[in-house]
């Protein structure tokens, strides 16, 4: 397996010039790592940098698209800053998405952004839920229908620590590898689970087909040992980009990131035909929404 990573020497979060072959590779589920280009704080937001302020029970703090934040303990001068911080990376993991993929600008859809303070080594989680484990976005509440999930990272760590990651083989190779196995789609379960509201709507079989190959890899672990992958220290200072519902990933160290999420219809990429609905949609040979 080459890299899955692209480093690029951008360090302006709105000064992009779109390049073919920088769309091609995220598209094709490989890692944008900006080293140069950081996140400034300012000097308030530094007293932010501590996992004090996540409410109990919570792993991430959000604010949604209309401004409500959640998931901060503190007083109302404390969730102000937060939110400004937040708001801050907001706006500009937008306008780096719109500078270098403008043809995506009119179709983007908002979805929260995430401040998460916590030390990624110490949380102790479920095999399905363990992010430490390679895997793929899929969520089992929420089918998406091909609906594609870009999303912008950036490491703020106050004392230089890099966020380190597993990024794993493309995603043809993990479907041929791990389809043969998935349990078949059926409809009337699919129903049953929407009239439960154990799922928000129907769940369509790209979306099922999706959750087999992302509990498949967690579950494997021989395939989370052996399989084709590489270690990726994205520094302190540094944002990186990529499809998480495209690229096999798994966060393995780090404490404070800010992560934004952006939908996308698969049917406006640059390239449709390189969307992990048209990638299981030929392997299977079948309509999967």
């Amino acid at each position: 397996m080459g890299t899955q990573l692209l480093t690029l020497d951008l360090a302006d979060w709105q000064a992009a010039t779109p390049q073919p072959a920088w769309i091609s590779a995220l598209e094709a589920g490989q890692v944008l790592y900006f080293p140069k280009l950081a996140f400034a704080l300012q000097p308030q937001e530094r007293a932010l940098l501590t996992p004090a302020l996540l409410s109990p029970d919570v792993r991430n703090i959000s604010l949604d698209a209309q401004g409500h934040l959640k998931g901060v303990a503190g007083d109302a001068a404390v969730q102000a800053a937060v939110a400004a911080m937040v708001g801050r990376f907001r706006r500009q993991a937008e306008q780096l998405v719109h500078s270098l993929l403008p043809h995506y600008t009119p179709a983007l859809r908002l979805a929260p952004t995430s401040y998460r303070p916590a030390q990624v080594e110490t949380r102790v989680q479920s095999w399905r839920a363990d992010d430490k484990r390679l895997h793929v976005d899929a969520f089992p509440s929420r089918p998406n229908y091909g609906e594609r999930i870009l999303r912008v990272f950036t490491n703020v760590n106050p004392d230089g620590l890099a966020r380190v990651w597993r990024v794993g083989e493309p995603l043809e190779a993990v479907a041929r590898r791990f389809l043969p196995r998935a349990k078949p789609y059926v409809r009337w379960q699919a129903r049953l689970l929407q009239a439960l509201r154990v799922t928000k709507s129907l769940r369509s079989e790209y979306d099922h087909l999706m959750l087999q190959l992302h509990d498949g890899m967690k579950s494997d672990a021989d395939y989370q040992q052996n399989a084709p992958q590489e270690t990726v220290p994205f520094a302190a200072g540094s944002v990186w980009v990529c499809f998480s519902d495209q690229t096999p990933h798994a966060v393995m160290s780090g404490q404070f990131m800010l992560e934004q999420t952006l939908h996308l219809s698969a049917a406006r990429q640059y390239n449709p035909d390189a969307s992990p609905l048209a990638i299981l949609s030929r392997l299977t040979g079948r309509t999967l929404v």
